[in-house]
């Protein structure tokens, strides 16, 4: 197929070039939107098809459009996808610092050419000269920032030098542009809006509703065999299993493998060629599990991952939202389960410590959210799309634990009342937590400061604790009786429909709160919503999901840039024995027919013949992981050795990082190391003694402790190998 600038309209561009007949949602509006040359910005759920959005208007338009993209992985999985889908390999081309000199010159040349219809660059790319120089000379067609949501403080995963686009973009020239994310609260769209100095841009927001997962949050005991079992229970489904920590990830990854799981770790502590080959195992379909830590998955276009499982919970909603949205993007279940326990978040906090009041501020308000979803006897669903300013009508979504699993309700009438008082009371002037301590009587320094132990309401709900509180806070806030102002990190006011309650109470039921049930019935197979998806005929199926696997390999694809699920599972279903019929495949334009079809409708007729089809033209014990000591014993005989650590980290494919936590673990069990060669050369003496004395007079040898006592003026590495040093000499 020939990427050409041809004069169709969008639903004729979009079967050339994709084979799908029908757009789904406000695609199609979005898409016309950008040929029209109008500024535009689409939030839309993950699995909503927003990558479609630039790219087919890219694909339509005179020019090469240039798409902002946060991470090199993400890059390379889309081009592949766009050269999947038929035409010459140089329409999508990336451009950042993986390319070598002659492959980046390739680039160039195929822009030049008129080749490339798109260019993904990293923001970083866009500040280099010789790029800016070079794309001012080209013709751009717009410019695309994928994840826009990074440029916002309030977004889940801010990144300072997405602030600098709209300079940069000036400075190339001022085209049309398409600002896209999947999750953003109304505080982080007027960030992108203001940012991106696009007021007047034509904005699409789709629902955030994702009929087809299913959300529940189990109570974080014997984590490891429920993952286990989890797992077990959906055996040869993808999935993808998050955790808080790189030591975790191996920890769990490792506890998968021994008990007979396909699964491998993913983490920043990798370094890049290994991390790109266990992501292309994933989606290869090598390995069915991947443990990672968030670095995985932004913008990974696996549309057939079936379970997300949070380990840890994520230190904000949005990262929640986006990393379980991995799940079910072909529209089929996804199971996305969370392992909560409140220590989680205490771990979370302390890592907003030393940070600047402001973000810490901002860290500790996301934190409280995430806190109340998990904690939550209400909809899950209802309660994640009131976040995103969204309401879910009804009170039972069918797909969540809070809605399968009967809860008890209450008369809250009383309740919240006494809650509604005490908002006003207090001159809405505080948050959930204080409103909470003036109902219980608890007195804090806040409740002092503010003189709430004066307030006719400081007691007044004593009979009952603060997880009651805040549990009616919580609905009262999502059924519109409160609102949380998120520019003062959270404070509490009345809205009119509180006012008139107040008021006026009326009988009203809220949901109690509960221990979590964590289901032993072992029958997890279940289809949310009727989605569930299913071949035809389940032996072809098997057939075809072989070959894709051998045809991919043989591409070095991913077996669903080839064909995905849906495409097969019709097959199964209309048998295509020619090219020209398989472009009748949902997903299957002529392009891909042409570049990957044969062997299929070859594999097709024969197996229709075999059959004699008739062809009609238009359904745990788990084993624990063995401490190992040959580390021990190769760490300490090289640092005999007077070896550079960096060389004993690499001998066994560690990180520092790791290194160090193995020498602290063999310095904490009674070993001395002497690693006094190696710090001549990293500190003088006297920074040495200054870190050794801090050791010797502090209450701990906690590390955040010493970061703060010398604020900056040693590094962390520095702190610890002193330390190591310290606890060797002085402890052993």
């Amino acid at each position: 197929m020939q990427m050409t600038n041809v004069d169709l309209s969008p639903k004729e561009a979009l079967e050339e070039f994709f084979g799908f007949t029908k757009f789904k949602g406000e695609q199609e509006k979005i898409v016309q939107s950008v040929l029209d040359r109008k500024d535009t910005f689409v939030i839309m759920p993950t699995g909503g098809g927003k990558s479609l959005c630039y790219q087919l208007p890219a694909l339509m338009c005179e020019g090469t459009a240039i798409v902002v993209s946060p991470l090199i992985a993400l890059m390379k999985n889309q081009v592949d996808l766009l050269r999947g889908f038929g035409g010459e390999n140089g329409v999508a081309h990336f451009l950042n610092s993986s390319l070598t000199r002659n492959e980046a010159a390739q680039v160039k040349e195929d822009i030049r050419a008129g080749i490339t219809k798109l260019l993904y660059v990293a923001p970083e790319s866009l500040t280099k000269k010789e790029n800016v120089e070079f794309l001012s000379d080209i013709k751009i067609s717009f410019f695309a920032i994928d994840e826009a949501h990074c440029i916002s403080e309030w977004g889940h995963d801010f990144r300072p030098e997405y602030r600098r686009l709209r300079t940069i973009f000036n400075e190339i020239k001022r085209v049309p542009m398409i600002a896209l994310t999947a999750t953003a609260t109304e505080k982080v769209q007027e960030d992108i809006l203001k940012n991106l100095d696009i007021p007047g841009a034509n904005v699409f927001k789709a629902s955030f509703n994702r009929p087809n997962l299913f959300y529940e949050v189990r109570p974080k005991k014997d984590v490891a065999r429920e993952i286990i079992r989890f797992v077990k229970q959906h055996a040869g489904r993808s999935g993808i299993i998050y955790c808080l920590s790189r030591k975790k990830v191996e920890e769990i990854a490792e506890t998968l493998t021994v008990n007979g799981i396909k699964a491998l770790p993913y983490h920043a502590g990798m370094d890049a060629a290994q991390r790109a080959s266990h992501q292309d195992r994933f989606l290869m379909e090598d390995v069915d599990v991947i443990v990672a830590t968030i670095a995985f998955g932004m913008g990974i276009d696996k549309p057939d991952v079936r379970f997300v499982i949070h380990h840890d919970i994520p230190k904000s909603l949005e990262s929640y939202y986006q990393e379980t949205g991995r799940a079910g993007r072909d529209g089929g279940e996804g199971k996305c389960v969370t392992f909560y326990s409140y220590k989680d978040i205490e771990k979370l906090e302390k890592f907003l410590q030393g940070k600047p009041v402001a973000e810490q501020e901002i860290g500790k308000q996301l934190l409280a959210d995430t806190v109340s979803y998990a904690e939550t006897s209400m909809c899950r669903r209802k309660y994640l799309l009131h976040y995103f300013g969204e309401n879910l009508p009804g009170d039972n979504c069918g797909a969540c634990d809070n809605c399968t699993n009967p809860k008890e309700y209450f008369e809250a009438k009383n309740d919240l009342a006494l809650v509604l008082a005490a908002v006003k009371e207090s001159k809405e002037r505080h948050r959930a937590k204080f409103i909470c301590d003036l109902l219980t009587g608890t007195e804090t320094s806040e409740i002092k400061n503010y003189k709430g132990d004066k307030l006719k309401a400081y007691g007044s709900g004593g009979e009952r604790d603060g997880q009651h509180w805040m549990a009616v806070i919580r609905q009262a806030n999502v059924g519109g009786f409160l609102h949380k102002d998120i520019e003062s990190y959270g404070n509490l006011s009345l809205t009119e429909e509180g006012k008139k309650f107040l008021k006026k109470p009326v009988s009203i039921t809220f949901a109690k709160e509960r221990e979590y049930i964590t289901d032993d019935s072992g029958d997890d197979d279940i289809t949310v919503n009727g989605k569930g998806g299913g071949a035809a005929d389940e032996k072809l199926m098997a057939m075809l999901r072989d070959l894709r696997h051998t045809v991919a390999k043989k591409n070095k694809l991913a077996p669903y840039v080839i064909f995905q699920d849906p495409s097969l599972e019709e097959m199964t279903v209309r048998y295509p024995v020619t090219l020209d019929e398989l472009t009748q495949i949902t997903g299957v334009g002529a392009g891909k027919a042409q570049k990957f079809g044969k062997p299929f409708v070859d594999l097709i007729a024969e197996y229709v013949e075999e059959n004699e089809i008739e062809r009609v033209d238009d359904s745990v014990v788990v084993r624990s992981v063995a401490k190992k000591s040959s580390n021990k014993v190769h760490i300490i005989q090289n640092i005999d050795k007077r070896l550079a650590l960096e060389s004993i980290a690499k001998s066994k494919g560690l990180s520092m990082d790791a290194l160090l936590e193995e020498m602290e673990t063999i310095v904490s069990s009674g070993t001395r190391l002497d690693i006094n060669y190696y710090l001549e050369d990293k500190l003088d003496d006297d920074a040495q003694e200054e870190i050794m004395d801090y050791f010797r007079d502090a209450e701990s040898d906690d590390l955040e402790e010493a970061l703060k006592e010398f604020d900056g003026s040693y590094s962390e590495e520095e702190l610890r190998l002193v330390r190591l040093k310290f606890m060797s000499e002085v402890a052993n």
